[in-house]
């Protein structure tokens, strides 16, 4: 059923045979290292230590991974604290996705819930993978003494081998397996000192390498027996449903199997995406638009901006901000927007289901995807099939990007698949495909904010107040994260990076007002600080310029009392060059900001010809406690830098009477490689527990690029996208 060739070899094998293959890999179970299949074969005697780590008779040592590799380096960074503690060989470590089961894979940061997010994969793992390869190094030097009749505490290990030096003996992992599984499971181990690590710390080289041959198993690579494509014509408008469709024309297209309809529109299932795709284009509709939403974005920002005018619901509070503007010297105003965004990973949002039916009940269901909220999943797809959920099987593959996008509490696109499979009625593998229209179109979204500003200055220029309204949508509301993330009416993630704004300001207030939109809205990448992050540190600026202020010095003033804060900023200016540039053709942009319990400062430098500017160079620092892997590192701080230039720069969702007018990304814009500055990385050496850096790098650039517009001379950009073009 596993059929181990690679995309690249098919497709010049494909090439030379000519048209009509199609390349199926068939999975049991999760991907692995070489991505070829899930189907990982394992020696037939193999020493399971704990849930995350088994060793083989052949020494290959293999890592269950909890979470979902979509780019961010899970799988290596994860593998590498089990081989850090194991003292094993790089060489002969794989990783490989784990069952999805809350009891043995939970991510320690969200209780018994396994999922991927929040830059938690390495923050919640640190201890808990370290003490697994410490186990199970443990059981294998006691193998190693009982096979050579000496004390546990003569055995040395490194790179896979136990060393028993007094007698010069050694042997390898693999050959002390079958007697380390014997061997008695410690209770407590010690971890090594940081002085000590070998792996953590270094540029080991990565475990997900499928990726460049093109070997590496995603869902449009799943093929199983009998296997149908979908695809699902859905409302046109927020809130319309189906009056009536006429599938006459697409049952003629060769391939199509069956139309159904579903809760959300109607599904053409057909024996490969194009015919799927074809099938459902002829499909004729009818929707009912009376409870569609009917509003334009334009007309919703109208609403937000009235709605900031009159105060909100409080989110954090200091002193007394009425008290201290009336007191102060100058009142400094602004106002800043952020529209819809689509978060548009490569690979769109897929899934292969396989339902098992008895006596019309369904008994279980089998699915193949990128899943980033197993738990959640299981527990929409449980309640929909009407099963237990330790019958929710889900196979995790690589996902081509998500930010965000399938970690939804709303399993829009697994309930989708499932919703398909449950209309057709067959215990059929059903694959369910978007295309890239789908995906823009239908959503979810980040939402569309409105942030009002106010600060105060005393005569001698110091910061005396601070007031800062935030309008928008609630991505919280509704879903199995309320109860934890909305206090008092205030969802966290609305106003993260405001209400905990790290300078020493006197009087502050912050306020939010949440309203209910049709829109359908989702985190993205790095949440509440894409908005916050980017008001909070122009308008720093703003306030640093009529104080006569320099806005590093500014900044470090009123950071008094953080020092990582202090430290990334102060990194980020002096490798940037900031201070000591004459060129008057140069200009440059500063931000700083924690998030996800990482501090990152970056430095924009922007290049001035007449009325025309380019963004040359990004000087980035980031503190994100011990750096496992500091290439991963440096590698997310580049993506998050290239991923927020294009919300920055060009990316908008525009809503139009209660639909989308983007479709693809000819008109919903991100950024190509001419737009990509040289990015240079400082990662501050730590001691202290490792942070997320799949998100932090992303809030700081915006901020940093309209602070270098603004210091350039160019216009003060209070809207994102910017309207000055940077080429």
């Amino acid at each position: 059923m596993s059929l181990n060739v690679s995309r690249r070899s098919f497709i010049v094998g494909g090439a030379q045979a000519g048209a009509g293959l199609v390349l199926g890999v068939s999975l049991a179970g999760c991907a692995s290292d070489d991505g070829i299949s899930s189907d990982v074969q394992m020696p037939e005697k193999t020493f399971e230590a704990n849930a995350f780590v088994t060793v083989g008779t052949d020494g290959k040592i293999t890592v269950m991974v909890k979470h979902l590799e979509m780019g961010q380096g899970t799988y290596t960074g994860l593998a590498t604290l089990v081989a850090e503690e194991l003292d094993a060989d790089w060489n002969q470590v794989r990783a490989i996705n784990s069952e999805a089961n809350p009891e043995r894979y939970n991510n320690l940061f969200w209780g018994k819930f396994q999922g991927t997010g929040g830059s938690t994969a390495i923050a919640n793992s640190f201890t808990q993978l370290r003490e697994a390869g410490a186990a199970a190094r443990a059981m294998l030097v006691a193998a190693a003494a009982a096979s050579w009749n000496v004390p546990a505490s003569e055995i040395t290990t490194d790179n896979s081998v136990a060393y028993h030096k007094a007698s010069g003996r050694q042997i390898g992992y693999g050959a002390l397996a079958e007697l380390a599984a014997m061997q008695t499971v410690p209770e407590k181990v010690t971890l090594k000192d940081p002085s000590q690590f070998k792996l953590i710390g270094t540029k080991v080289s990565r475990k997900d390498t499928g990726k460049i041959n093109g070997t590496a198993v995603f869902t449009q690579d799943v093929k199983l027996p009998g296997q149908l494509t979908a695809m699902v014509a859905r409302p046109p408008k927020f809130g319309a449903t189906l009056k009536s469709y006429d599938a006459t024309n697409a049952k003629q297209v060769p391939g199509v199997v069956d139309v159904v309809r579903i809760p959300n529109g109607v599904a053409v299932l057909a024996q490969d995406y194009w015919q799927a795709k074809t099938g459902r284009d002829l499909l004729q509709l009818e929707w009912d638009e009376s409870q569609a939403m009917t509003k334009s974005s334009d007309q919703l920002m109208s609403e937000y901006k009235a709605l900031a005018e009159k105060p909100g619901l409080v989110a954090a509070q200091k002193g007394d901000v009425n008290s201290a503007f009336a007191k102060a010297d100058k009142v400094i105003e602004a106002d800043y927007e952020f529209p819809y965004l689509s978060h548009s990973p490569m690979e769109a949002m897929n899934c292969v289901v396989q339902t098992k039916q008895s006596g019309g009940a369904y008994q279980s269901v089998e699915l193949w995807y990128g899943a980033q909220l197993h738990t959640g999943d299981q527990m929409s797809l449980a309640k929909l099939l009407n099963v237990p959920m330790d019958k929710v099987t889900i196979n995790t593959v690589f996902a081509g990007g998500s930010f965000g996008r399938r970690a939804n509490p709303a399993a829009d696109y697994v309930l989708e698949a499932a919703e398909i499979a449950k209309a057709y009625g067959k215990d059929i593998p059903v694959k369910l495909v978007w295309s890239r229209e789908d995906d823009t179109r239908a959503g979810y979204f980040r939402p569309m904010y409105f942030h009002k500003l106010k600060a105060g200055l005393d005569k001698q220029g110091n910061l005396v107040a601070w007031q800062h309204r935030i309008v928008g949508q609630s991505i919280i509301e509704g879903t199995f994260f309320e109860g934890g993330l909305i206090k008092d009416g205030i969802d966290h993630t609305s106003v993260e990076g405001a209400s905990n704004l790290p300078y020493a300001i006197p009087n502050m207030q912050v306020e939010l007002h949440t309203v209910k939109v049709g829109v359908p809205v989702l985190w993205w990448r790095s949440v509440g600080s894409t908005h916050t992050a980017h008001a909070t540190e122009c308008f720093l600026d703003d306030v640093a310029r009529v104080s006569g202020k320099d806005p590093v010095e500014f900044r470090m003033s009123l950071l008094k009392d953080h020092p990582r804060h202090r430290g990334v900023l102060a990194l980020a200016a002096e490798k940037s060059g900031m201070k000591t540039n004459t060129d008057p053709n140069k200009a440059y942009g500063v931000a700083v900001h924690k998030s996800f319990g990482t501090y990152v400062a970056q430095v924009a430098e922007i290049s001035k010809s007449g009325n025309n500017y380019k963004l040359d160079k990004v000087t980035c620092a980031v503190d994100c406690g011990v750096p496992v892997n500091p290439d991963v590192i440096a590698a997310q701080m580049e993506g998050g830098i290239g991923f927020g230039l294009s919300p920055a720069l060009y990316s908008e969702i525009h809503i139009d009477n209660g639909a989308v007018r983007e479709s693809n990304f000819h008109d919903y814009q991100v950024i190509r490689m001419k737009d990509m500055p040289e990015v240079d990385v400082h990662v501050v050496p730590s001691a202290e527990p490792p942070t997320g850096v799949g998100e932090p790098g992303t809030p700081v650039i915006g901020p940093a690029i309209a602070n270098a517009l603004a210091s350039a001379g160019g216009p003060v950009e209070r809207r994102l996208p910017m309207k000055t073009p940077l080429s």
